[in-house]
């Protein structure tokens, strides 16, 4: 992939050759400026596929064939010649661990090398870092609203920017705290799990009961099979007379698609409740074929809403889970999951709360996966120091201004073991001690200084790369997500909340 980058790397990386500045030592750093979505936090992900691509840094002959191509014709062949040899066994990187919390400011990686190949990495590790940490903040802060005992599924492969897109967005919705995924490439590549449940054309297919082949299910015990339909048809008439709902409204295609669905899958039947009509017709549905199933010695395991006012819906649909529980004594009928989707958003969410909904599943797609609140993260990757000198840009606009120099980056913990500040200092800087009183200054804070004292002192970095190879070991994909999820955890309220947070001093 070292062709993945931007034109102008390379001929930086000509004029570096040519100044006799390409070995020269130089370190970069790569941050965001701002906290996504109005927040006060991000999340740190890209890690693992930045230090893949580090990895395998180099370029092939094709590679070096096409830039002749579309370098000038003035372009030495000796500098070819020498990216030919050129890759990353010289580079020290150095981050947070994938999935820490991060804020802004705050370096998220440093590359050390030589200044030509540090000068190269500039785009691709932007394009692998910023994405990975903006989907996974958006979908921490969809767990964070949810809460804990809520299911989130990532369905957004449909509507991501392309499979690359889609596939991103399956594996950092669960470093942010989804449970599963709707995508079965991420699963099987990323071992995240898989499920789904049923769609509109399904159901839509079936126009009665004739249709449905094979007819008869065995009893989960075993014993003599039972034409499901008939079974179905005759629980129909029972809860249409709880429901207070006319059986000749019911839809025999739904009913029909309902049977075939369970007949295929009997310990995994779901419905999907709103292709025509939800409390007249497919909840109606719904239960009898969970009914008939709980005959046979089998447990229907929910429900999905994709259309209306899917918090009252949710409502009404437990209430009737509750009476069918009750009226025909299946206790367990009360606890079926009810999922709901259609565009769901941090608003759409904030409503549920709201409303007092039942609902236990949450499918979330298009406002997870295209971030429409905040598109882009922002980061920069910027030149800190070359040949030890400290590099400096000064600018008109204050925030794009960068501080010189190759920094350590603490973390600073109180009492109750909320951090309350991140400090950077100079490598060659002595290391703080928790108990040691501090003075600092705050950025944005026009430079006045405070006194601050640690409970306990974290060094955020740790090296992960160097002489062309990992040399840290990588936590699983779960093990980085459960990282994530405990450093959400231990953010104070004032940071965590998502509305107005109170800002974090670096």
């Amino acid at each position: 992939m070292a062709l993945l980058t931007d034109l102008y790397q390379v001929t930086m990386a000509y004029g570096y050759w040519r100044a006799g500045r390409h070995r020269a030592p130089a370190a970069a750093e790569l941050l965001f400026r701002r906290c996504p979505f109005g927040g006060a936090f991000a999340l740190g992900a890209g890690l693992a596929e930045a230090l893949r691509f580090l990895r395998a840094f180099r370029f092939s002959a094709a590679d070096i064939a096409y830039l002749r191509s579309v370098l000038p014709s003035t372009t030495e062949d000796a500098f070819f010649e020498y990216l030919c040899t050129v890759d990353a066994s010289e580079v020290t990187v150095s981050s947070v661990p994938e999935g820490s919390v991060v804020f802004s400011r705050v370096p998220l990686l440093q590359v050390k090398g030589p200044l030509l190949v540090v000068q190269l990495l500039e785009t691709t590790l932007l394009c692998l870092v910023s994405y990975a940490s903006l989907v996974a903040t958006n979908a921490a802060r969809f767990r964070l609203l949810a809460g804990p005992a809520t299911k989130l599924m990532e369905m957004g492969l449909r509507r991501a920017q392309g499979p690359d897109g889609g596939l991103s967005a399956s594996k950092y919705s669960y470093i942010g705290g989804f449970d599963c995924t709707s995508n079965v490439l991420a699963g099987k590549l990323y071992g995240i799990p898989v499920q789904g449940t049923v769609a509109h054309s399904f159901i839509m297919s079936f126009t009665s009961l004739a249709e449905v082949e094979p007819r008869v299910l065995a009893p989960a015990a075993g014993g003599e099979p039972v034409d499901l339909p008939s079974l179905a048809e005759s629980w129909l008439l029972r809860v249409c007379e709880v429901l207070q709902v006319s059986p000749g409204k019911v839809n025999r295609g739904e009913l029909a698609a309902f049977v075939s669905y369970a007949l295929s899958f009997p310990r995994n039947f779901q419905g999907l409740l709103d292709t025509y009509c939800v409390m007249r017709s497919g909840l109606p549905n719904f239960c009898a074929v969970a009914l008939a199933l709980n005959e046979l010695g089998y447990r229907a395991i929910g429900v999905r809403l994709d259309s209306g006012d899917l918090a009252q819906q949710s409502k009404e649909i437990r209430r009737v889970f509750r009476a069918c529980g009750a009226r025909f004594q299946v206790p367990w009928f009360e606890t079926i999951s009810i999922a709901v989707s259609n565009d769901i958003s941090e608003r759409s969410l904030e409503d549920f709360i709201r409303e007092g909904s039942e609902i236990d599943v949450l499918g979330i797609g298009t406002n997870l996966v295209t971030c429409p609140l905040q598109p882009s993260l922002g980061c920069v990757y910027k030149l800190v120091k070359v040949n030890d000198s400290p590099c400096l840009k000064l600018t008109e606009d204050e925030e794009k201004m960068t501080i010189p120099g190759v920094k350590r980056v603490y973390r600073l913990y109180d009492a109750a073991g909320h951090p309350f500040m991140d400090l950077m200092a100079l490598e060659e800087e002595p290391s703080p001690s928790a108990g040691q009183e501090l003075t600092v200054h705050v950025l944005g804070q026009n430079g006045e200084a405070r006194k601050v004292k640690a409970a306990t002192v974290e060094d955020l970095h740790r090296t992960y790369f160097r002489d062309g190879q990992v040399c840290a070991a990588l936590p699983s994909l779960p093990q980085v997500r459960s990282h994530a999820q405990a450093a959400l955890g231990r953010l104070s309220p004032a940071h965590r909340r998502l509305r107005e947070p109170e800002p974090y001093p670096v």
